[in-house]
């Protein structure tokens, strides 16, 4: 393997294994022997492969997991000890934390400076906050009427219990973030989980699984199974003895994976595909709002679900913003995200590359005007940060999530004229307003259909925020309180006493 810039002898250590599947006790090949590469984005080697999980091997993870919320340490765990596990396991990541920004960047392309104080960072916090919930999760008790049983007398009470088995299925953006989301609730309140990391990032998960088993978790809680979509993924979503389905990706493999849970009537949870606004209203700060729209869209290389892909600009200032954000585009420095001093790194596969370079020169077909970039380059997985302008609300562009480094720039007159425009689209994960105008801010956010609504900021995650979106954005939430409700059954108890 040549990485071309230093890593830890401990990263280097983790590539060299042959790599496996964490079911119940062990560490498996696939039953059928089969495996997939995966390569660095940076320079497109194959960086090593891991089994390729089958139906069966589905099978054997989601019966270990059941075994140990059934009947296991697990099961008769209190919510203290759930509590202290959990913050062993983050204790273990910030332990580990460059090792797995090292992974998170070889094997997804990110900058692993940024990987290390933002993906690696946040999912300690993130599981350090839902540790914390174990010891919170209530019931209630209700003082019952029962008119017709007027004689008699009754308790009643509300249990909040855990939902079971968990199949969590995670995107390749943020592969041990989106894990961690979806661990911690699940972990805090007793659940089990098989999870399987996308095709393209398994690294990250595994050395997760590795410190979940450090931390000193039953065998059985978190299972690990790599492979594709259309294999481990299918039957994950249509197992019968999965209790609940997480999933983080496209809005397209979600409608196939809320589909195939009904089948079953397995609680869903779907977070998905995006394309946010970025609003920037006549009094803003210029220039804050234009470094703030270019994080926005071009943090992560444009591969965010929430990235604000969509800029609005009041007339006046439009030229003027649209040069500036090109001005720092030009002037970031692209390559591997090894180097601390890049700034973006490549897209995830040859495959993503080509799809936004296709979005690109479409939008030169309908007539859009490059204000920079539009360029696709090797070796690796690049696209110039782009920002093109002279485009229609209606073109594809506009309507459709890119997932790259892509920014579609319009200009408006009004604040009744914008809202219509952020709300005119199927998507409804986030928007970002630009103004130190609070009256005109609070009258626009709640007419704006979207599950987070940031100002003078844009994607600012907090763990005790709920995060989910409207419309084609998916159901229910991540993060905060409301995780909770998600991986948890209410039981009502009547007794006649």
């Amino acid at each position: 393997m040549n990485t071309e810039l230093p890593i830890l002898p401990a990263t280097r250590a983790f590539l060299a294994r042959k790599l496996k599947m964490r079911i119940g006790a062990e560490w498996q090949d696939a039953a059928s022997g089969q495996t997939m590469t995966f390569r660095n984005p940076a320079t497109g080697e194959v960086l090593g492969e891991v089994p390729s999980a089958q139906a069966q091997d589905v099978d054997r993870a989601v019966h270990a997991a059941r075994q140990a919320f059934d009947d296991s340490a697990w099961s008769r765990m209190r919510p203290r000890e759930r509590q202290n596990l959990l913050w062993r396991l983050a204790d273990l990541m910030e332990r580990d934390a460059q090792q797995l920004a090292e992974l998170e960047c070889l094997n997804n392309g990110k900058s692993a400076v940024v990987a290390k104080v933002m993906d690696v960072q946040l999912a300690i916090d993130f599981l350090r906050y839902m540790a914390g919930w174990a010891t919170k999760i209530e019931g209630s008790t209700v003082e019952p009427s029962m008119p017709l049983m007027p004689d008699g007398d009754f308790h009643a009470f509300v249990r909040r219990e855990a939902v079971g088995v968990v199949g969590a299925i995670v995107a390749w953006n943020f592969p041990l973030l989106l894990a961690c989301w979806k661990l911690g609730p699940a972990l805090a309140t007793g659940c089990t989980m098989v999870l399987k990391p996308a095709d393209e990032t398994p690294l990250s998960v595994l050395k997760l699984a590795e410190l979940v088993d450090e931390a000193g978790y039953p065998a059985g809680v978190l299972n690990v199974v790599t492979g594709t979509g259309l294999n481990a993924g299918a039957a994950l979503s249509r197992h019968p003895g999965v209790d609940k389905l997480t999933f983080t990706g496209s809005t397209e493999v979600g409608k196939l994976i809320g589909k195939a849970a009904m089948d079953n009537m397995t609680r869903v949870t779907l977070e998905l595909g995006g394309k946010s606004p970025t609003i920037v209203m006549p009094d803003a700060n210029l220039q804050e709002a234009a470094a703030g729209a270019a994080m926005a869209i071009f943090f992560n290389q444009g591969q965010v679900c929430c990235a604000g892909s969509r800029l609005y600009v009041h007339r006046k200032h439009f030229d003027n913003v649209v040069a500036d954000i090109a001005g720092i585009a030009n002037g970031m420095k692209l390559g591997n995200g090894l180097d601390p001093s890049v700034q973006m790194g490549p897209l995830i596969s040859a495959k993503q590359q080509d799809r936004v370079t296709g979005y690109i020169n479409l939008g030169r077909e309908l007539g859009a005007t490059l204000a920079c970039g539009g360029e696709g380059f090797g070796p690796g997985y690049f696209v110039k940060p782009t920002v093109l302008v002279d485009v229609d609300q209606r073109h594809r562009l506009v309507q459709e999530e890119i997932f790259g480094p892509v920014l579609v720039a319009m200009p408006f007159d009004d604040l009744d004229e914008v809202v219509r425009l952020a709300n005119d689209n199927p998507y409804g994960l986030g928007a970002s307003i630009w103004s130190n105008d609070l009256a005109a801010v609070h009258r626009m956010i709640p007419r704006i259909k979207s599950g987070s609504v940031w100002v003078n900021c844009h994607s600012a995650l907090d763990p005790a925020l709920p995060f989910g979106g409207y419309k084609m954005s998916g159901v229910g939430r991540e993060m905060g309180a409301a995780a909770i409700e998600h991986y948890t059954e209410l039981k009502a108890v009547m007794m006649k006493l």
